[in-house]
């Protein structure tokens, strides 16, 4: 088992697009509505290399190997990523209250605590602005939420 992290930083207006943070599901009929088939194309189009997060976390692994920012065996690594990650955001969170300290560690010993057993984590924070930054860790090799998406790197990379 191992952790791959994911970040990514973009205008709330991108997040909000669903159909680019869904997989791309059962074809449209002749008979679906233009909304529907649109939706369905974007996410044919996009869904597959964009680095927008994915709206279920282990889905990221359905994402290109370049989308990882980085590797790691043991989750107190990963841990350690994803306080530098909540360290460089978090003095332009939007919310005092995200900026805390004490929150941020707290964040990130659940965090550890979470891939110790295999689970998933992913943090997201709206910034000043119109900015949204997300941050996840997910779990390789097998995935508890979806255990049938292979790994998309098999090597290390921090």
């Amino acid at each position: 088992m191992h952790h791959h992290g994911y970040a990514w930083l973009g205008e709330k207006k991108t997040f909000d697009s669903e159909s680019i943070r869904r997989p791309p599901s059962q074809a449209p009929t002749a008979t679906s509505e233009k909304e529907v088939v649109d939706r369905y194309r974007e996410a044919v189009a996009v869904f597959p290399t964009s680095d927008v997060p994915p709206i279920q976390t282990a889905h990221w692994l359905m994402k290109p190997p370049s989308v990882i920012l980085g590797t790691w065996e043991e989750p107190n690594g990963a841990g350690e990523w994803l306080g530098l990650q909540l360290a460089q955001y978090s003095p332009r969170f939007a919310s005092e209250e995200d900026r805390e300290a004490t929150r941020l560690v707290v964040l990130v010993k659940a965090a550890v605590e979470r891939l110790t057993w295999g689970g998933d984590v992913s943090l997201g924070h709206y910034l000043k602005g119109t900015v949204f930054h997300s941050v996840a860790l997910v779990t390789c090799s097998s995935n508890r939420a979806a255990p049938d998406l292979p790994c998309p790197a098999r090597r290390a990379r921090a």
